[in-house]
């Protein structure tokens, strides 16, 4: 059995060998054996092993007999992993991967916004009104505000009603935490309050069709202001 210690070195492990792949530090080099590894870092073979494992299931390292361990294409990377997600949008800037992720909302948040006014679960909905309520009340704390309009769209998805959309919940709330502080970053304020509102209410009053359609505004101003910069 292993021992907590050993995963929490392994976990250590996880999160600065996936930001130094994904940043690039090792583009362009071969990656290190395991021994140099163990040697780097201090650590056991078997917690290198496991580390290495959590990055292999991520889709960042495959290791082969003979050709020791190499770094996978970016293509075979598991984008909708939450940790390749963030790794991937702490980067050195590039509103690409910001403008990729906002399309990806686009085209899921809207349709969870619909479900919600159909499906009319009224302990979910109450989730997306605390959301709101929180955002109104850490106007003047920006990362209370933050985590409150986070915690708006997260809930949408609950309310869906689909666990498909729900499963989605860890890969969304990484990512707004940096999407959303960089549009409030580029826009100079915080999100629009109206404009999450408008959602609510729809969602609310049942009406489908506007639920879709005001997720879309706020979604579709989103990427706009993250075109901007270039």
């Amino acid at each position: 059995m292993r021992s907590e210690h050993g995963v929490s070195l392994a976990y250590g492990l996880l999160k600065t060998l996936g930001q130094s792949i994904v940043t690039g530090e090792y583009d362009g080099k071969t990656f290190p054996t395991e021994a140099e590894l163990c040697q780097q870092y201090g650590a056991s073979r078997t917690v290198m092993r496991e580390a290495v494992k959590m990055l292999s299931a991520k889709g960042l390292l495959s290791s082969r007999q003979r050709q020791g361990t190499r770094i996978e294409p970016v293509d075979n990377w598991n984008m909708l992993d939450p940790d390749v997600l963030r790794w991937l949008m702490e980067r050195p800037f590039s509103n690409k991967i910001f403008r990729e992720f906002a399309q990806m909302r686009l085209a899921i948040e809207p349709q969870a916004a619909a479900l919600a006014a159909e499906v009319q679960d009224k302990p979910a909905i109450a989730q997306i009104r605390d959301g709101l309520e929180g955002m109104i009340a850490n106007t003047g704390d920006p990362e209370a505000g933050l985590q409150a309009d986070i915690d708006f769209h997260v809930a949408i998805l609950k309310a869906s009603g689909n666990p498909f959309f729900w499963r989605l919940k860890p890969l969304i709330n990484n990512a707004l935490q940096l999407s959303i502080q960089l549009t409030n970053q580029i826009s100079g304020h915080t999100a629009s309050i109206a404009a999450h509102e408008a959602v609510l209410v729809a969602i609310e009053n049942g009406d489908a069709d506007a639920a879709k359609q005001a997720s879309e505004a706020i979604l579709r101003d989103s990427l706009k202001l993250i075109e901007t910069v270039k």
